[in-house]
């Protein structure tokens, strides 16, 4: 059986509940844990591509408000990691898997949507969509729709369940934008990052991400719960983001109550 459940920050919105201090304050074990400071609904029918480094536009966040998201997941311990870090800090965040991942790994995927996250879409196996015919890029990503809700719900309906997505590598066209419009898929770009996938530490990663964060006052976040020295940093990136007063947002489609679990 199949049941709708909404996120705690979104019940405590709809009830009129500042979601940052109740997260908080009833966040296991942590008192003074960072928690989701409120759920942005958006309509897949009317949000254009958002994420200011490849788009015009981005989410309507307040100033110092950010969004978390994580790409090429579920991974084995790093991403169980990640969850684990979030999990102690009440915080809620977006994910973007691979369906071979989540194929492959279905354990930590789903572990991911019965957590709280918003799960949205990466591909099937992370190619350039824009290097191939728009016939096969438009396959490739069905392909991984269909696998992410196949590991996460059992079956797959053509239409993803969550319709979020982002193009790996950033790498999309106009005709990709036009036909994800026409199916009301929100494309997800990123507004920073800390560039996860070079050779840093930890303490560097965390460092360079906090110091674009103060510069950009905010914004949609890209890091990767693949990588074991983003995994290894995240609790005290949370940490300082509670001390510098910055809040997370998590995003999920209009109308869904944010996730469908099994």
């Amino acid at each position: 059986m199949i049941r709708t459940l909404l996120p705690v920050a979104l019940v405590l919105s709809i009830l009129g509940m500042p979601a940052s201090s109740a997260d908080a304050a009833g966040c296991p074990g942590n008192p003074t844990a960072l928690g989701t400071a409120r759920v942005l609904a958006i309509d897949p029918a009317t949000t254009a591509p958002v994420g200011r480094k490849q788009f015009p536009r981005t989410l309507p966040l307040a100033p110092k408000e950010l969004v978390l998201t994580f790409d090429d997941g579920p991974w084995p311990g790093t991403t169980d990691r990640v969850l684990a870090a979030l999990r102690q800090e009440c915080v809620h965040a977006n994910f973007f898997m691979l369906g071979r991942n989540a194929l492959a790994h279905p354990a930590p995927a789903r572990r991911v949507l019965a957590e709280g996250h918003t799960v949205g879409h990466h591909t099937y196996g992370h190619p350039l969509l824009n290097q191939m015919s728009l016939a096969r890029a438009e396959a490739e990503i069905d392909h991984g729709f269909a696998a992410v809700d196949t590991a996460l719900y059992g079956t797959a309906h053509g239409a993803p369940r969550t319709p979020f997505f982002r193009f790996p590598g950033f790498a999309g066209s106009a005709d990709l934008l036009a036909l994800l419009a026409r199916r009301r898929i929100v494309v997800f770009g990123a507004d920073l990052w800390p560039g996860d996938w070079n050779p840093m530490t930890p303490d560097q990663e965390r460092e360079l991400l906090l110091k674009r964060l103060e510069q950009a006052g905010g914004g949609i976040v890209l890091l990767h719960d693949t990588q074991a020295k983003t995994a290894r940093m995240l609790p005290g990136l949370l940490r300082e983001l509670k001390r510098r007063d910055f809040r997370v947002v998590q995003v999920v489609p209009a109308g869904t109550g944010g996730r469908t679990a099994p």
